[in-house]
Formats: C-alpha cells, sequence, structure tokens
C-alpha cells in the first residue's frame, strides 16, 4: 500500500498546518488551493499536534493557521525542530511567537509601540499616569488572554492588576503598552508580503478596525472576529515594513511570508504592533490575484 504521506512522483505535496479546531483550514487560506492545484502542487490541511503525520513525507511545509499553541508553546516549538522543509523556519517560529521580539526591534531603530515587560514573579502597580493601556502575554494569538484598560477608573486599575497577576502566576511573561487611539479612527494597517524570485515582496495591505473595548472578559474559540477592509499602504508604511523587515534575525530570503502591523502613533507616523511570521492570516481573499500570488511563493519556495 503506499503510504499517502509520501510525496507523489512529478506532483509536489505541500502540507498546510493548521489546529484541530480548523481541520479544513481557515476560509482564507483556503483560497490559495485552487492556484496551487492549477500550478501542479497537491496540497493538504494537516494538524500540528496529529501524531499520524508523516512530516517528512512533504515537500513543503506551511505553518497557516495552527491558532492553539499559545498554552502548549513550548510543545510548538519542539515540534517545529522536528519539521524538515517548515515554512517558516523553526528558528523563526522560535523567535517570532514571543512577542519579546520587539524589544530586539526596538532596538534595531524599528519605531515600535513603548512596551513594559513582565516576567513570572515579578509584582506590577499599574503607572500613575492617566490614559489607556494594553495587558497581553507575550506569547499570544487572536487577542486572547488581552484586555484593556482606562487607568483613571480605580476598578480599571484592579482589573488590570490583576489581569497581569493571573498571567505571571501561570508563568506567563506580560507586556503593558498604552493604548494608541488612533486604532479607533485610523484602524491597524496590515502589510502581507509574499516571497518571489528576488525575495519579500510586498503584496497587499488590509486595515483591521478596532478589537479591544475593555478589560479582558475571555474570548471564546480561537480568536475575536475582526472588521477587515481593503487598503493602500502610504509610502511612509512601507518604509517601516521594509526597516521591520531588514532587522529580522538571519534575513527574509528564507521566510515565505511575512505579515507587518502598524498603527499611526501619537504624532501620527506609523509604529509597528506586531511582525507575524509564524502563523498570521494572509487575508489573500481581499485583493485581487493574492491567492496567485501566495501560490507563486509556494512554488517558489518548493523549487528552491
Amino acid at each position: 500500500m503506499t503510504d499517502h504521506h509520501q510525496p507523489t512522483r512529478g506532483r509536489p505535496r505541500v502540507a498546510l498546518v493548521t489546529c484541530a479546531g480548523l481541520p479544513d483550514l481557515d476560509p482564507d487560506d483556503r483560497l490559495v488551493l485552487a492556484p496551487l492545484a492549477a500550478a501542479g502542487i497537491e496540497a493538504t490541511a494537516a494538524v500540528w499536534d496529529d501524531g499520524t503525520v508523516d512530516w517528512a513525507g512533504y515537500d513543503l511545509v506551511v505553518l497557516r493557521s495552527p491558532w492553539d499553541y499559545m498554552l502548549r508553546h513550548a510543545e510548538f516549538v519542539a515540534w517545529a525542530d522536528t519539521v524538515p522543509r517548515l515554512a517558516n523556519p523553526a528558528d523563526v517560529v522560535r523567535w517570532n511567537t514571543d512577542k519579546r521580539y520587539l524589544a530586539e526591534l526596538s532596538a534595531a531603530g524599528v519605531p515600535t509601540v513603548p512596551t513594559s515587560w513582565i516576567a513570572p514573579g515579578e509584582q506590577w502597580t499599574p503607572p500613575t499616569s492617566h490614559g489607556e493601556y494594553v495587558v497581553k502575554p507575550a506569547v499570544s494569538a487572536g487577542s486572547r488572554d488581552t484586555g484593556r484598560y482606562d487607568l483613571a477608573d480605580p476598578d480599571h486599575r484592579e482589573l488590570a492588576a490583576a489581569h497581569v497577576r493571573r498571567l505571571t502566576d501561570a508563568g506567563r511573561h506580560v507586556m503593558v503598552q498604552p493604548y494608541l487611539t488612533a486604532v479607533d479612527t485610523a484602524g491597524e494597517t496590515a502589510l502581507l508580503h509574499l516571497a518571489g524570485p528576488d525575495g519579500l515582496r510586498f503584496s497587499h495591505a488590509i486595515r483591521k478596525g478596532p478589537i479591544l473595548t475593555g478589560p479582558d472578559r475571555g474570548v471564546d474559540g480561537l480568536y475575536r472576529a475582526e472588521e477587515i477592509t481593503p487598503r493602500t499602504a502610504t509610502p511612509e508604511q512601507l518604509a517601516v515594513a521594509g526597516r521591520t523587515l531588514a532587522a529580522v534575525p538571519g534575513g527574509t530570503d528564507r521566510l515565505l511570508y511575512a505579515r507587518v502591523d502598524l498603527i499611526p502613533g501619537p504624532d501620527g507616523e506609523p509604529v509597528l504592533v506586531e511582525l507575524e511570521l509564524t502563523e498570521p492570516s494572509l487575508f489573500v481573499g481581499y485583493a485581487d490575484g493574492a491567492p496567485e500570488r501566495l501560490a507563486e511563493a509556494i512554488r517558489h519556495h518548493l523549487s528552491g
């Protein structure tokens, strides 16, 4: 009997990695299946923690929606280390799934949201300055375990402190950032980059509307629903995205994709919120030709 995980001669096989909660992939990810098939590439969904999958049997393993890894981070990173031909590579996964990479990018001159970091066992007192702040774990996705607090409100101050304690008591590193109010009007801009013969190149951009409305009350499912619309990137945003990608350890030539999330800072200039190199939504359904460009990026990695 032929092992269905073994590559078929002359027809490359690609695993699109997901989680048990999305066994058939996120709907946006499914848009790449037809252009891959048209290019003669067989792509199938595979759950990252499914012990029956022979990852070595694929010509390329592409991380897409393994969005349940947050509370199993060490296990997920260890799994990535075992997967040959993983995109993006395992060392990138290790670096990028812990948002403390933002401190490295800031030190490299990338404009980022000012961030305070609290390690497990450390005490945190809300700053005396009033204003809104965001509390979230350093390892997170989909805005899970994330809250927005108005520190002028005594109840919010107590809730923010309790949120930090809850996370650090669970052994998680915590990040605290001022809430950038421009997200309520301008929204967040995600700039999507896909691989090509000359390296990563800008593909398209989208706008994400505000998500956080108050303290963390828990969230059902893998992620919070988002309001997504197409957006035209500005030269200033593209410049910050370029500076961000230039600071990625090991360079970007080996990356299949990258998503750079920006918000206007207090002076209106774009600042980095997150650099997504592991399992970002790529929003290919919001730009003409984007599914085909993603398929071409995968084909490029297969040929490389």
